[in-house]
């Protein structure tokens, strides 16, 4: 299959690019590391009049941390320059750990932060990680900049709060101190495939071995990556050492809405997978946040 015609542009800055967005509105497409978005363009799953290449668009480019709070990845950054970077290894391991996790290396060495972010998969790595350290989106259109909440951002599937003009140009990731402890586990038919189910886990401990900070996120389970927030608070306060973690997982999947039932696996089977998931990477991040 071929994709259906469309008018190629080729911008060199951000407000180029905004102003096509805004003067061609959806009848545009951006493309960056075309990853996702070539294939389906292939097979006519979606065909738009206009593509906008941000190949030529240096300032969506690069990884800058920003004092002790956060690390600023531009939207067109690969993410094989994510895997190579030691700043992001140490600053935000979680996203390090995910990487490697997402397709080969030559998709890694096209596809870009930003590409995965406002795609949008159920089951890709980037959009839980991103929701569950409170990411923050920045975004730029005719409109001006505004930022997102990554709780926010991700509306449903394949779908975002970005509008038609609106072009994600970076995010911002906090940066947990203390000890803390980092882990993300995913099941998939083979390696470099989409997960069937996935979870990733934050935690922290303060002085007292206790639990005072904690985020379980879910992906391959419904029409976009979730946190399991209420299992999230009943944890705040308590002793990891005395932590059920198979119980975890089953308190972290239970009453899912929607989860996806297909020929990789009908709705129960892929809920029990993630519940597995979260028990294990909740021991790998409390076994860290311990004992490093």
């Amino acid at each position: 299959m071929k994709p259906a015609a469309f008018t190629y542009h080729a911008p060199a800055s951000a407000a180029e690019v905004v102003g096509l967005l805004g003067e061609l509105g959806d009848e545009a497409k951006v493309i960056a590391g075309g990853q996702s978005l070539v294939p389906m363009l292939a097979l006519r799953l979606a065909s738009f009049r206009h593509l906008v290449d941000l190949r030529r668009v240096d300032e969506l480019r690069g990884i800058e941390r920003r004092g002790d709070d956060s690390v600023w990845i531009g939207a067109c950054t690969t993410q094989a320059t994510v895997q190579r970077s030691e700043g992001v290894r140490t600053a935000v391991p979680l996203l390090a750990r995910a990487t490697p996790l997402i397709g080969h290396f030559q998709i890694r060495s096209r596809g870009t932060v930003g590409g995965s972010l406002a795609h949008a998969d159920s089951a890709a790595e980037y959009p839980a990680v991103a929701l569950t350290l409170d990411a923050q989106m920045h975004a730029v259109s005719p409109r001006g900049r505004r930022t997102i909440p990554a709780a926010r951002f991700l509306t449903g599937m394949w779908s975002t709060e970005l509008a038609d003009d609106e072009l994600l140009t970076g995010i911002d990731i906090p940066i947990w101190n203390g000890r803390c402890g980092f882990a993300v586990e995913e099941f998939a038919r083979r390696s470099g495939d989409f997960a069937i189910a996935g979870a990733t886990v934050a935690v922290r401990v303060d002085g007292d071995g206790r639990l005072d900070r904690c985020a379980i996120g879910l992906f391959g389970l419904g029409p976009t990556a979730m946190r399991a927030r209420d299992t999230e608070a009943a944890l705040i306060g308590s002793d990891p050492l005395d932590s059920d973690a198979d119980g975890i997982g089953r308190s972290a999947t239970e009453g899912l809405g929607s989860v996806p039932s297909d020929l990789h696996g009908s709705a129960p089977y892929r809920t029990r997978v993630g519940a597995a998931m979260v028990a294990r990477a909740w021991r790998r991040a409390v076994q860290e946040a311990l004992h490093g």
